[in-house]
């Protein structure tokens, strides 16, 4: 049915003159050129947003309108933007999260949209890794005191004498195992998801509860999907260990800020690292907290890994406005996911 769809899709841009593409995910072609020679050389016409930020919900028919093709980012792209926006026909997401776009509403008004999810992972993966030893080891927490003029020698804890818990096991829960399974010998890898693969070597599978109560650390690795918003509320940080730190890497609206916030202050868990959040650009009281590192939903940006996620979605958008099937379609299992969580 994707593959009817998609063609159908294509068939509608065929006759278009309008070839041009808008530019919402910021920033673009920065880092390698080649997105903006493969436009240009397609002739193409290019813009991109103009406000140089993840745009509000509100913008996004102000910017999108007009355009038959969105090169988009992590901005919410709803069924009211979509009606707003008659002349769009093709979203290509630059990435892996689906959490911002209506599905539902991208069919009814056929609209296709691709994404690129193995190119951000590698990245992901390897943020995550690099929080989790800092969290153990309390590598922020030391450089914070030392700028402050206190010299701290912070006993901490290694990867391989610790429990990691990993919630998802996808592209890129999988990539986290085997980095700690692989590079630090001794690892207690505990893993969660709703589709447990038990050929997956040195992984010990176990209910969500197990992991919070025995886990040094939880790393969460989930889709944005309705059943797991708020998954990590108060409930879920009184049953992990006083000393057990969490990691968000995943989608802001995973983990209830002001539980979390609340679960640092109290001391009911030790610290926490988070990439992502609920409203981005970050300025909730999370930042005035000792125990927490923050970063700025750098996860995917390592100049490879953004690299070809912005070459694959200028390709697919290359492919819809000259007539070509798009080759990373949203599977059809995400339009089923997304009419099976509306209905919840």
């Amino acid at each position: 049915m994707n593959t009817v769809f998609t063609r159908s899709a294509v068939a509608l841009v065929q006759g278009l003159v309008n070839k041009r593409v808008i530019v919402t995910t910021v920033p673009f072609g920065a880092i390698d050129a080649t997105p903006l020679k493969l436009l240009a050389e397609a002739d193409i016409e290019l813009v991109i947003n103009p406000r140089g930020r993840r745009l509000a919900a509100g913008e996004v028919r102000e910017i999108v309108a007009g355009f038959p093709v969105v090169i988009a980012g992590t901005e919410t792209i709803n069924a009211e933007a979509m009606a707003a926006c008659p002349e769009l026909k093709a979203i290509c997401r630059v990435g892996i999260g689906l959490d911002g776009i209506d599905l539902q509403a991208a069919r009814r008004q056929g609209i296709a949209v691709s994404y690129t999810p193995d190119s951000p992972s590698p990245a992901v993966a390897e943020l995550t890794v690099g929080l989790i030893i800092d969290l153990l080891r309390g590598i922020g927490a030391a450089d914070r005191a030392l700028r402050s003029g206190t010299w701290t020698r912070i006993s901490g804890a290694r990867i391989a004498t610790s429990t990691i818990g990993i919630v998802g096991v996808g592209r890129i829960g999988r990539l986290v195992a085997g980095h700690l399974l692989s590079g630090f010998p001794g690892v207690c890898v505990l893993a969660n998801d709703l589709l447990p693969d038990v050929g997956l070597k040195g992984v010990h599978w176990v209910d969500k509860e197990t992991l919070y109560r025995e886990s040094d650390l939880v790393t969460l690795h989930v889709p944005l999907a309705a059943a797991n918003y708020n998954l990590i509320t108060t409930r879920e940080l009184a049953m992990m260990k006083r000393s057990a730190a969490l990691v968000n890497t995943a989608r802001g609206g995973i983990v209830n800020e002001a539980d979390l916030t609340q679960a640092l202050k109290l001391g009911t868990i030790r610290a926490a690292a988070l990439d992502v959040f609920l409203d981005e650009p970050y300025r909730g009281e999370l930042a005035g907290l000792p125990n927490v590192i923050l970063t700025c939903h750098m996860g995917s940006m390592t100049a490879d890994c953004r690299a070809r996620m912005e070459i694959e979605a200028t390709l697919e958008s290359i492919r819809f406005l000259t007539g070509q099937p798009l080759q990373s379609p949203v599977p059809e299992e995400e339009y089923a996911n997304a009419q099976r969580h509306a209905r919840n």
